[in-house]
């Protein structure tokens, strides 16, 4: 895997720490984040992202001797930090597992959401603007997730694994998730290149990779990326139902289609292996974790909503939804 490129800095704190990571450590670092730094701007998130970027496959020019240096993750606390007070300030509290997965269910606010309106009346520009913003995650995904493996236990890790084992491909390369997600890019016409469009992509959307990064380096917060992956399973299904709708009413290449049918099927029955197998045994083991696997479901719904709004907002408009929009967008 080519390692991504350097994005562009989104303001003071990203290019301080951008133009740090071009050279060896040590190398001159912000001793903190500057005032007023807002915990779900762009500024701080395209930061975290390429923090969390060297624990996956690096960032071009980059030593891989930052990736433990203290004083980068001195910084990185700090962002880390502040984000999470956000979301404890902005995620509900109180309830059960139980009341959290349910919640999950109810239908979005405007309706149907995102997934929805492409099924309905979605155009192909909106399309290929949805599978640009996903790039940042699908092309690694269940990565993030796989860190919790070494710090579960019993029936909670054996099926945990049996569902990273489908993420995965279940043992066949080509059907790998994040392949099937960059034969999907290149079936619309889109480069599939690693995080090729990472520097059109806001805020919002670095947010929702960010928060699994986060849960999943941080052994303390391993029941908030049990309910992040539970909440992710759980919903997938009903969205990808609806995608994979809109793509054939789009008339698009079968490789799109194909990343979300494949995931019709696959995560309804992940579903019920997470809620019995996996949060079951979990919470049977350690009683002590429902709180964190409720703010992890809760969390995970608050960023998607996030997301959402935003696309919503910019379409509604009639405007990108990018950082910056596609000069000409490919046929379908």
């Amino acid at each position: 895997m080519t390692p991504a490129p350097l994005p562009a800095p989104r303001g003071a704190l990203s290019e301080a720490v951008l133009t740090a990571l071009r050279d060896e450590p040590p190398a001159p670092l912000p001793a903190g984040p500057p005032p007023g730094l807002a915990p779900y701007g762009e500024d701080l998130h395209l930061t975290l992202y390429a923090c969390y970027e060297l624990h996956y496959h690096g960032l071009t020019g980059v030593s891989d001797a930052w990736e433990w240096n203290a004083e980068l993750l001195r910084l990185r606390a700090t962002l880390e930090d502040r984000f999470l007070a956000a979301l404890r300030r902005d995620v509900p509290a109180g309830g059960s597992v139980d009341d959290a997965l349910a919640g999950l269910l109810v239908q979005p606010a405007d309706g149907d959401g995102v997934a929805g309106y492409l099924e309905r009346e979605g155009r192909w520009w909106q399309m290929c603007e949805y599978l640009t913003h996903r790039s940042v995650y699908h092309l690694k995904e269940a990565d993030p997730h796989a860190w919790v493996i070494p710090r579960l236990d019993g029936q909670a890790k054996a099926s945990l694994v049996a569902v990273e084992f489908d993420e995965f491909g279940a043992g066949h390369g080509p059907d790998v998730h994040a392949e099937l997600f960059a034969d999907a890019l290149r079936g619309a016409g889109l480069d599939a290149g690693y995080l090729s469009h990472l520097d059109r992509v806001p805020a919002p959307a670095l947010a929702v990779v960010n928060l699994m990064s986060l849960y999943g380096l941080h052994r303390s917060l391993r029941g908030c990326l049990v309910g992040h992956f539970a909440a992710a399973e759980i919903s997938t299904a009903p969205s990808a139902r609806k995608l994979a709708s809109a793509l054939a009413r789009m008339d698009a290449d079968p490789a799109c289609v194909r990343f979300f049918t494949e995931h019709i099927e696959a995560d309804a029955v992940h579903e019920q292996v997470m809620r019995r197998d996996v949060l079951g045994d979990l919470l049977a083991r350690s009683p002590g974790l429902a709180d964190d696997v409720v703010f992890g479901i809760r969390s995970t719904s608050l960023v998607e909503e996030h997301l959402a709004t935003h696309l919503r907002t910019s379409w509604d408009r009639g405007e990108t939804s990018l950082r910056r929009a596609f000069q000409e967008v490919p046929a379908a």
